[in-house]
C-alpha cells in the first residue's frame, strides 16, 4: 500500500497541505480585531439614510442655486410699488406744483414732458429766459448768425429781413438789456409731432434807433421800458435734437 506513494510524490503533497494551512490561517480565520458581521437588514437601514441624506443636501444645494418666481400676490404688489412710483415721479410732482393738476395747463404740461426728455417746467422757463435775452440782443445787434440756431426758419427769416431793411437805410439800434422781471408758461401743448410751449416774458430794455445821421428814429436812449412779450417755443418730437427753437412771437400791450 505504501509503495503507491513514492518520494516525490510525498513531497508534492506535503507542499500542497503547507500551502492550504497558510491560506486558511489568512483568510478563513478570525481575530479579537474583526468586526462582527453586519446583518443585512441594519446594512439596508444604514444604506437607506445615506441615501435620504444625500437627495436633502442635493435640494438644499439647487434651491440656492434657484430664483423664485413671483407669484401672483407678489406681482400685484411689484404692480402697486409701480403706480405709486408713477404718483410721485419728481417731473409729474413739479408739473403738479406748477399748474394745478386738472387744468389746461397742467394737462398740457403733461403732454410735453411724455415726448420731450427731461422735461420740466421750471428748468425750461430758466432755459427760456436764457434764450430770450440772447435772442434781444443779437436782433438789436444785428447778429443773424447767432440768432439761426436759436429761430425757427419762418422767425428767422422775419427776424433777417428786418435786420437787412436797418442796414440798407443805414440806420443803427443802441440797446441795453436790463433783465427780464417776470417769465411764466402760459400754455403747452403737444401738435402734429410737435411739443410746444408758449412763455410770457416781461422784461426791462433801453432801445433807440438812430438813422445815418445819428438822428433817433425811434424809442429812448435814456428811458428804461417795459416790454411784454409772448414767445412760442417748440422741438420735433421724433428729433433727437433737444433744443428747442423759438416759432412765434407776439407782444401784449
Amino acid at each position: 500500500m505504501f509503495e503507491m506513494f513514492d518520494s516525490k510524490t510525498l513531497i508534492i503533497i506535503a507542499v500542497a497541505v503547507f500551502v492550504i494551512m497558510r491560506l486558511r490561517s489568512v483568510l478563513g480565520t478570525r481575530t479579537g480585531y474583526q468586526a462582527p458581521p453586519v446583518d443585512r437588514e441594519e446594512m439596508k437601514r444604514l444604506r437607506d439614510a445615506a441615501n435620504e441624506n444625500q437627495a436633502e443636501n442635493q435640494a438644499d444645494n439647487t434651491a440656492d442655486n434657484v430664483v423664485p418666481l413671483p407669484t401672483r400676490k407678489s406681482a400685484g404688489k411689484s404692480e402697486t410699488a409701480k403706480r405709486v412710483k408713477a404718483a410721485v415721479d419728481p417731473i409729474t410732482k413739479s408739473i403738479n406744483e406748477y399748474a394745478k393738476s386738472g387744468t389746461k395747463l397742467n394737462k398740457g404740461l403733461k403732454l410735453v414732458a411724455a415726448t420731450s426728455a427731461e422735461f420740466e417746467p421750471n428748468n425750461f422757463v430758466d432755459g427760456a429766459r436764457m434764450a430770450y435775452e440772447m435772442i434781444v440782443t443779437a436782433f438789436a445787434d444785428g447778429d443773424k448768425k447767432a440768432l439761426k440756431g436759436l429761430l425757427s426758419k419762418e422767425v428767422y427769416e422775419g427776424f433777417a429781413g428786418v435786420i437787412t431793411q436797418r442796414e440798407k437805410a443805414g440806420h443803427k439800434v443802441h440797446s441795453t438789456f436790463i433783465g427780464i422781471e417776470k417769465s411764466n408758461i402760459k400754455a403747452a401743448n403737444v401738435e402734429n409731432n410737435e411739443a410746444l410751449v408758449t412763455v410770457q416774458f416781461i422784461s426791462q430794455i433801453v432801445s433807440a434807433t438812430l438813422d445815418k445821421n445819428d438822428e433817433l428814429i425811434e424809442g429812448d436812449s435814456e428811458e428804461i421800458v417795459e416790454v411784454n412779450d409772448i414767445w412760442t417755443f417748440a422741438r420735433e418730437t421724433r428729433s433727437k435734437d433737444p433744443n428747442w427753437k423759438l416759432v412765434a412771437t407776439e407782444s401784449d400791450t
